[in-house]
């Protein structure tokens, strides 16, 4: 591929401060319909009754099944280099939390 071939494709992507702050999550809720998987980002915190969600990430299944395929080779990289990830194990989560499956 040329050079120039090479640079009609790259992407310029831009991340504004606010976005590039980030919101932390510790639970993700996580919906599909035919047509969409729909990734809703909370943050719980210890003690509190509620809980918002603070972030919707809305994909096609393509785009999910791509997402999935990256976080598991980003975590195999990580833990190549500092080590298994423990997974604790987690507090039940009402089965009635968070936004139904319907889209």
């Amino acid at each position: 591929m040329s050079k120039d071939k090479a640079k009609e494709k790259q992407i310029n992507i831009e991340l504004d401060d606010a976005t590039a702050e980030g919101i932390y999550s510790n639970l993700a809720i996580i919906n599909h319909s035919p047509s969409e998987f729909v990734v809703d980002f909370v943050n719980i915190m210890p003690g509190r009754p509620k809980a918002k969600v603070k972030s919707r990430i809305i994909l096609t299944p393509q785009h999910a099944k791509r997402l999935m395929k990256a976080l598991g080779e980003n975590i195999h990289r990580f833990e190549k280099a500092n080590g298994q990830i423990t997974d604790f194990e987690q507090p039940p989560i009402p089965m009635n939390f968070g936004p139904t499956g319907e889209a």
